[in-house]
């Protein structure tokens, strides 16, 4: 990430928030500010600033009516992030790069427009030293996102991001599930399963040099990331659709896995973080 200020994202969340405290998402609390919603009797709303006088008069039996406004209200935005040892892979990019843009992105956004940014960063356990409770103070937020370009990555587990999941329990949340999302299926299951009460968005970090880098024929030297050594590969063009198909495979019980469990469909950041097209993601799912 250069000098250059975050780029933002535009979210909206899938539920009205509760809440007293002012914030920019629709709620469903009723208040005194915000977007006109109906008109009520003035038993059911006993506020004589809001006697909606036309309204009134029209009523046949003479009753007295008042607007009743949707108040608006914060969001808290979460960012659990996989620090498991493959994210370390680089290739066209960092992949722990892009997990920092897309952070600082969220962490600049949330906090403009008053909502709370949290970030848990996992690997085999949640990592105390990438752990921020929602936070309203931008410096703080952004100074986590950055963090994560120093983090280790050597564990070959996430099982952490199961009780970072566990961790949000209480009113819904905003929930960005970073990763390559390279667990075993049951885990991504009950990772799932643990978000469900929230809004989830699965980030899927990817890169172009996993496919188009792979020749049809030729010794490829391979490493496994997560503790499987170092190979030498004899590719063939079979091979390569095999592992092509295999990868194809896996994004498409990710999609499944988050369908089943009310969260949205996968973005898929792939080589360098697009807030335009994050943006365009979630405005659409």
């Amino acid at each position: 990430m250069t000098g250059a200020p975050p780029a933002e994202i535009v979210y909206l969340p899938r539920w009205r928030p509760r809440g007293s405290r002012p914030g920019a998402h629709r709620g469903r609390d009723p208040g005194g500010l915000g977007t006109f919603r109906d008109q009520v009797p003035f038993l059911a709303l006993p506020d004589a600033r809001r006697i909606d006088l036309r309204a009134t008069l029209r009523d046949p039996f003479e009753g007295v009516h008042v607007r009743r406004f949707e108040a608006r209200a914060p969001v808290e935005v979460w960012a659990l992030v996989d620090l498991s040892a493959s994210m370390g892979f680089r290739g066209t990019a960092d992949r722990i790069d892009l997990a920092r843009d897309l952070c600082a992105g969220l962490a600049a956004s949330a906090t403009r427009i008053g909502d709370g940014f949290g970030l848990i960063g996992c690997d085999r356990a949640i990592r105390a030293d990438l752990y921020l409770p929602a936070t309203r103070r931008r410096a703080a937020a952004l100074a986590a996102a950055a963090r994560l370009a120093d983090a280790p990555r050597a564990a070959r587990s996430a099982e952490g991001m199961l009780d970072a999941a566990r961790r949000l329990a209480g009113r819904p949340k905003l929930v960005f599930l970073v990763s390559d999302f390279r667990w075993p299926e049951p885990l991504v299951a009950r990772v799932f399963a643990a978000l469900a009460l929230h809004d989830t968005v699965p980030v899927l970090l990817a890169d172009s040099a996993e496919d188009a880098g792979l020749p049809d024929w030729g010794l490829a030297e391979l490493d496994d990331l997560e503790g499987g050594g170092r190979r030498v590969v004899f590719l063939r063009p079979a091979l390569r659709r095999r592992w092509i198909a295999r990868e194809h495979a896996r994004r498409d019980a990710l999609r499944r896995a988050a369908g089943a469990a009310g969260a949205r469909a996968p973005f898929h950041l792939v080589d360098r973080f697009d807030a335009d097209a994050l943006s365009r993601h979630l405005l659409a799912t």
